[in-house]
Order: structure tokens, then sequence, then C-alpha cells
């Protein structure tokens, strides 16, 4: 599978989310689209930036924007997170990692001098017919949903 680049279809995907639901990206056509990639739910970086785009959630649906969060949680580690936050919009479960590999973030990392694969922060912001339009790699969390809010409303205008 072909890793996507700017200005192209982002191929159809099916995966689970939270709600008990099966999410294909294909349904979502005619908004656009905010997949963001988180390395884990529950832990300080992700809850913030979840927390940031839960906040700008209302501005985000202003702009047409579907938000969905992606990491490689189960199912139950994303519900959890999802409830415990009150975010109101569905996290992604991609435990086979087949999305992350589509958009290649997943990245070598140092954790305590040990090397293991793990997800690199960054978003992508599709437009209603499904084009990858933005794309934000090696996000730093403070800031990053007002920007994202803003690339959205452009695409909107």
């Amino acid at each position: 599978m072909s890793e996507i680049r700017l200005g192209t279809t982002v191929p159809d995907f099916e995966l689970s989310a939270t709600g008990a639901k099966t999410l294909r990206l294909s349904e979502l056509r005619g908004r656009n689209v905010l997949l963001y990639f988180y390395p884990k739910a529950d832990t300080p970086g992700c809850t913030q930036e979840g927390a940031d785009f839960r906040d700008r959630y209302a501005d985000f649906v202003a702009a047409n924007t579907v938000i969905l969060g992606v990491s490689r949680d189960n199912l139950k580690a994303q519900q959890n997170f999802k409830d415990k936050y009150g975010f109101p919009f569905e996290l992604l479960c991609d435990t086979q990692q087949e999305l992350c590999e589509r958009f290649a973030v997943l990245k070598e990392k140092n954790h305590f001098g040990r090397k293991a694969l793990g997800v690199e922060r960054s978003t992508f912001l599709l437009d209603a017919s499904g084009v990858l339009r933005r794309e934000w790699r090696g996000v730093k969390v403070r800031g990053h949903a007002d920007e994202v809010l803003q690339a959205a409303k452009e695409l909107t205008e």
C-alpha cells in the first residue's frame, strides 16, 4: 500500500470506532475530515490534544469538518479515553496499524534507551471530496488545534 500524498484522494478505509461503530471514510464525503494520530490514549500530551479539539468542536462543525482521533489502542482503551474526557468525536482503533502505515506516521522512537516503533503525533485535513489538503507532522500540541481550525475554515470559504 503506497503512502498518501498531498493533493491526492485518500483511499477508502474502514475501522472500528468508539460508540460501537464501524466507520468508513467514504461515508463522510461532503464534509471535511480531520484525522489526528496520537501515540497513546490517556497520556498527558494526547489528552491535551484531544481536549483542545473538543473545546473547539463547535467551530469545527461550523467549518463542515468531522474530527477523528486515531491511535493503535484497542476499542476499550479508546472508549474509556473518550468517555473520561467527554470527547464529542469518535476515536478510531488502528490496532493493525494499517492506517498508521498508509499515512506514514510510524517512526522509530527511543524510550528510556529502548528503541520501538511508535506513532508520531500527526494531523491530516481532507476536503469534502476526500483529497488530502494539509498535513502536520511532528506536531507540538500547544496552538495546534487553532492552526488546524483555521485551515478547515479556509477549505469551506
